[in-house]
């Protein structure tokens, strides 16, 4: 008898005994005075077992098919072996029509001993800088050396943008190197088709921070050399915020982290 029905069973006792009255009894358990009168009778017609739930020992409508299941364990040994959960499943209903949940398609790998490819790092507590308030105001920028083309061609380079209030990737191109014609590209299609943004936040790479000294003229002013990317920012009255490190500019680096996973295969 689960939880549930033991309280049941108390408190119809209680009533039975004459300790409590049936609107009592409906607040305690949080029923309607009806289902508490039909619970009274069922325990006067069978006892202690008539307090139990109906579909008892009867197989969940919800179940999915021994066939399903075992189709799904099929694809998990072979062709999606290197998958995460969620890529799984939305393979699943993609190319096999087969619409069941993330939960169920970790429950039957699990079974298996399969577990997620990705591998995740305990999280470090950090305090997060909160997003920008509307989307277009900040774009973290960043490119991604990778073996993208699994050895089928050559290395290039992913650069990409992501808003910082929405996630929304506005756009990415591939290089073979990541390079200022690359970024000023990418600038040019995100003015083409979003707009001007309010701010880019990127590392401190060459492309985005001069590697010249200033000049004694710049340190009294106190400026910086700017690169030609710098420059670009300038006469577009984009801010350049330079961040100092990769968590700083943590969702470009996850997105590049989904984009290996997902655009690869």
């Amino acid at each position: 008898m689960s939880v549930k029905e033991q309280k049941r069973l108390v408190v119809v006792l209680e009533v039975e005994a004459g300790r409590m009255i049936g609107r009592e009894a409906a607040e305690v358990l949080g029923l309607s005075l009806r289902q508490v009168r039909r619970l009274i009778a069922a325990y006067q017609r069978e006892g202690a077992a008539g307090l139990a739930h109906g579909n008892r020992g009867r197989p969940s409508s919800r179940t999915t098919p021994e066939e399903v299941q075992s189709r799904i364990l099929e694809l998990a040994r072979s062709d999606y072996q290197d998958y995460n959960d969620t890529h799984f499943t939305e393979k699943l209903a993609e190319q096999h029509g087969i619409r069941v949940s993330r939960s169920t398609v970790r429950r039957l790998r699990r079974s298996i001993g399969q577990g997620s490819p990705r591998k995740r790092r305990p999280p470090r507590h950090r305090r997060r800088r909160q997003r920008y308030a509307q989307p277009g105001m900040l774009l973290q920028l960043d490119g991604s050396p990778h073996d993208w083309l699994e050895g089928r061609g050559p290395t290039l380079a992913l650069i990409a943008a992501i808003d910082d209030a929405t996630n929304e990737v506005p756009y990415a191109l591939f290089r073979e190197a990541e390079d200022a014609a690359g970024y000023f590209e990418l600038m040019q299609a995100i003015s083409q088709s979003h707009g001007l943004p309010q701010a880019v936040y990127a590392d401190r790479h060459t492309i985005f921070q001069s590697p010249a000294k200033a000049t004694i003229e710049q340190q009294l002013a106190g400026e910086l050399p700017r690169s030609q990317f710098g420059r670009l920012m300038d006469e577009l009255a984009i801010e350049l915020i330079q961040a100092r490190s990769p968590q700083a500019k943590g969702r470009v680096e996850r997105l590049f982290g989904t984009l290996q996973d997902r655009l690869v295969k």
